[in-house]
C-alpha cells in the first residue's frame, strides 16, 4: 500500500468517533438462579426448540407419561432397568391396563438388541443436570443406560430432576457432580435433532428424534 494512502486511512480512523467503553461493573445478564426461575426459564428455551416440556410432582409422573405416550399412539417405550427411576416404570405400567405403549427393558448389547432398537417408538433417559442459560440437558450416557437410547427412537423421553436445574452450564457441570476429570462422554441435548443445509435452512428430526419430551420433576 502507497504510504499516503496509509496515512489517509490511519488520519480517517483516528478522526471517526469512538464508542464508549462500558466499565467493567456494567450490568450483564444474568442467569437465572437455582430454583423456580431456572425451571422456568429452562421450559421457555427447550420450547423455543420445539420441545415439549412438563412440570410434575415427584410421585405420579410415570402414570402421566404412559398417558401422554398413549395418546400419541406409540406402541412401544424402551427404557435401562438398571436405574433408579426404572421400579417407577414397571410400577405404573403394572398397574394399568395392558395396552400400548409396550413397555421394554434395554437387554443384552447392541447387536444383540438392533433389532428391537430400530423399530421402537421412544425412549427414556434421566438428565444428570440442565442449564437454563443456553437452555440445555446434560446426559451421561453409560452401560445401563446406553447412549443410543437418546439417538435412535423418534420420540426421546428426559426425567430432569428439579434440584439439577442450574443457571447456566458451567454451573451445570459443577453442580451436576462432573468433577474432574469429565465424562469421556456426555450428550448435550437442547431440542429434537436439527441440521441446516448450506442456505441454512434449520430442519428437525432429520438424523435423530423427531421429538422431545422433558419432564421436570419438582
Amino acid at each position: 500500500m502507497p504510504e499516503h494512502a496509509r496515512d489517509r486511512i490511519l488520519a480517517r480512523l483516528r478522526r471517526a468517533p469512538r464508542e464508549a467503553q462500558p466499565p467493567d461493573d456494567a450490568a450483564t445478564p444474568r442467569a437465572p438462579a437455582p430454583g423456580g426461575e431456572a425451571a422456568a426459564a429452562l421450559e421457555a428455551a427447550l420450547a423455543a426448540m420445539r420441545a415439549e416440556v412438563q412440570r410434575l410432582p415427584r410421585e405420579g409422573w410415570a402414570g402421566e407419561l404412559r398417558e401422554r405416550l398413549r395418546g400419541r399412539g406409540l406402541s412401544s417405550l424402551l427404557y435401562a432397568r438398571d436405574t433408579p427411576w426404572a421400579p417407577a416404570l414397571e410400577e405404573a405400567w403394572a398397574a394399568g391396563p395392558e395396552r400400548p405403549p409396550a413397555l421394554v427393558a434395554w437387554e443384552g448389547t447392541v447387536e444383540d438388541f438392533r433389532d428391537r432398537l430400530f423399530v421402537a417408538d421412544a425412549a427414556i433417559t434421566r438428565a444428570e443436570a440442565a442449564a437454563a442459560d443456553p437452555g440445555v440437558l446434560v446426559l451421561r450416557p453409560g452401560p445401563a443406560e446406553p447412549r443410543l437410547l437418546s439417538l435412535v427412537p423418534p420420540v426421546h423421553v428426559v426425567l430432569v430432576p428439579g434440584e439439577r436445574i442450574f443457571g447456566t452450564l458451567e454451573e451445570a457441570l459443577a453442580g451436576g457432580g462432573f468433577t474432574p476429570p469429565l465424562p469421556a462422554n456426555l450428550v448435550l441435548v437442547s431440542g429434537p435433532s436439527k441440521t441446516a443445509d448450506i442456505e441454512l435452512t434449520l430442519a428437525f428430526g432429520v438424523h435423530g428424534p423427531r421429538e422431545l419430551l422433558v419432564f421436570i420433576l419438582e
